[in-house]
């Protein structure tokens, strides 16, 4: 689902966004602002996550989950 609404933006992003789809890198103006959103979301979460950590520490079994994830192979990509 999605909604539509109205935003206000200064003229330099309204042209920065038209770049965007010109050259192909978004399908369109809401597919550009779609897309800057969903990784300011992640941006907020991450230093969020980051906080946490701060101020509890590492946490001993993620550590080992980190360590174990590093030591896996690699898949090869087509």
């Amino acid at each position: 689902m999605s909604t539509q609404i109205a935003v206000r933006l200064p003229d330099h992003l309204v042209a920065f966004l038209d770049r965007l789809v010109v050259d192909g890198s978004a399908r369109s103006r809401a597919h550009a602002v779609t897309k800057a959103l969903m990784k300011y979301e992640r941006q907020i979460s991450a230093e969020r996550d980051a906080e946490i950590y701060r101020t509890t520490g590492p946490d001993q079994d993620m550590q080992a989950l980190a360590e174990w994830g590093a030591r896996q192979p690699m898949p090869e990509l087509d």
